[in-house]
C-alpha cells in the first residue's frame, strides 16, 4: 500500500466531490483487484449536495461486501473511488452523534456525505461503536428475521456465518423475538463456542457431512437464515419443516446445481430474499428498525461483538483476515488514528 499520496483525480464518493473542499485522508482504490490496490491518499472532501449532509467520522465499517466491491464482483463505482458502506461521527451544523449508511461508498475516509435518509441520530445510552456495528448488519439480520422470514413465537430458526457481522446479531435477534430453538452454523471450533454463548441451542459445522440431516433433527427449521449459498444453502432447504421458510442474505453465490419449483413444493417451502436497500427506501421503517436495535442495545440485550479496531493504514490487512475467515463480528476502521 501506498502512504500518504496525493491523488491525481477526485474521487467518486457518495455525494459529488467537487475538488474545492479542503483535504482529507482517506483509502482509494484506482483499480478493481486484490488488498494491495487499496492505498491510503490526500484527497478532497465531498460536497454534501441536496439531499446530502456531511458527516465528520469517527469510525466507519468494514464488511465483507466491500471485498466484493474491492475486486469489481458486486457493485462497480466509477474508480478512483472511496470503499465502506457505513459510518459513524458528528453531523456538520449540529454536531449531533449519528450512524450512516452509504450505498455507493466513501466510507474509509475522515469526512462522508450520506443521504439524509439514510441517517440516524444515536441515542445516548449507546457508543459510537456499538452504534456502527447495528446499523448495517444488525438491520439486515433484524429485516430478514421478521419481514422476509415471519418469524414467529416458538419457532426453530438456522442461521449460517454465525459467528459473522450478520450472523451473530441473527442469533441473539432471534431469541429476543421469541424464537422455540435457535441452530448456529459456524466453520471453526471457536466459532461455534462463541455462537454457542450468544444463546443458540445447537452448534453445527457446516462441512458436516449430514448436514441436512442434522438440520432436520427435533422436527426441522420453521426458518433458516443464509448468507453462505451453495452446498450450505442447499443443506438448509432440505432441512426446513413443513411450511418452512428459506431466507438468504448476502450470499450472490447461488445454490450447487440450482433447485426447482418443485423441490420447495416437497415442502410446502418458501423462499425470500432480504436486500437491506428497500427498508432503506422506507424512511419510516428504516428509523423503526434502528430505533429497536438500539433500544435493545441500550437495555444490554442486544450487543454487537466488534472483532477488531483498525487504522486507515490497516484497512488492507483488515480486508486479507476477513477474506481468510479469521473475524468474528464486527470490524472498524478508526479513521482519526494514525498507524
Amino acid at each position: 500500500m501506498e502512504a500518504d499520496k496525493d491523488m491525481d483525480a477526485d474521487v467518486d464518493v457518495d455525494g459529488d466531490v467537487t475538488g474545492d473542499g479542503a483535504g482529507m485522508r482517506a483509502v482509494v482504490i484506482d483499480r478493481y483487484g486484490g488488498p494491495e490496490e487499496l492505498r491510503l491518499a490526500t484527497v478532497p472532501e465531498p460536497a454534501a449536495g441536496p439531499g446530502r449532509v456531511l458527516v465528520d467520522v469517527t469510525l466507519a465499517g468494514l464488511n465483507y461486501a466491500d471485498l466484493e466491491c474491492r475486486t469489481g464482483e458486486y457493485l462497480r463505482f466509477p474508480l478512483p473511488a472511496v470503499l465502506g458502506v457505513d459510518v459513524v461521527g458528528r453531523r456538520r451544523g449540529d454536531g449531533r452523534r449519528v450512524v450512516a449508511l452509504l450505498r455507493t461508498g466513501g466510507g474509509y475516509a475522515e469526512v462522508a456525505a450520506p443521504e439524509a435518509a439514510h441517517t440516524v441520530e444515536v441515542p445516548d445510552g449507546v457508543g459510537d461503536e456499538q452504534a456502527l456495528a447495528l446499523l448495517e448488519q444488525g438491520a439486515t439480520a433484524y429485516g430478514a428475521l421478521t419481514l422476509a422470514g415471519r418469524l414467529r413465537p416458538g419457532e426453530a430458526v438456522g442461521v449460517t456465518a454465525a459467528a459473522g457481522g450478520v450472523g451473530h446479531l441473527a442469533v441473539q435477534l432471534a431469541r429476543e423475538l421469541g424464537a422455540g430453538r435457535i441452530v448456529a452454523l459456524a466453520s471453526t471450533p471457536q466459532k461455534r463456542e462463541f455462537a454457542r454463548s450468544l444463546g443458540a441451542d445447537t452448534v453445527l459445522d457446516p462441512e458436516d457431512p449430514d448436514l441436512a440431516g442434522r438440520l432436520a433433527e427435533s422436527g426441522g427449521l420453521d426458518l433458516f437464515l443464509d448468507s453462505v449459498g451453495g452446498k450450505v444453502l442447499r443443506a438448509g432447504l432440505a432441512g426446513l419443516a413443513p411450511f418452512g421458510r428459506l431466507v438468504s442474505v448476502g450470499a450472490r453465490g447461488g445454490v450447487e446445481d440450482g433447485f426447482t419449483v418443485g423441490e420447495l413444493a416437497e415442502g410446502s417451502a418458501g423462499l425470500a430474499v432480504f436486500w437491506l436497500k428497500h427498508a432503506l427506501a422506507d424512511r419510516a421503517l428504516f428509523t423503526g428498525i434502528a430505533g429497536q436495535l438500539f433500544r435493545l442495545a441500550a437495555d444490554g440485550r442486544l450487543v454487537a461483538r466488534i472483532d477488531r479496531t483498525v487504522p486507515l493504514s490497516g484497512v488492507a490487512a483488515a480486508h486479507r483476515a476477513m477474506a481468510a475467515r479469521e473475524t468474528m463480528g464486527k470490524v472498524l476502521v478508526d479513521v482519526r488514528r494514525e498507524g
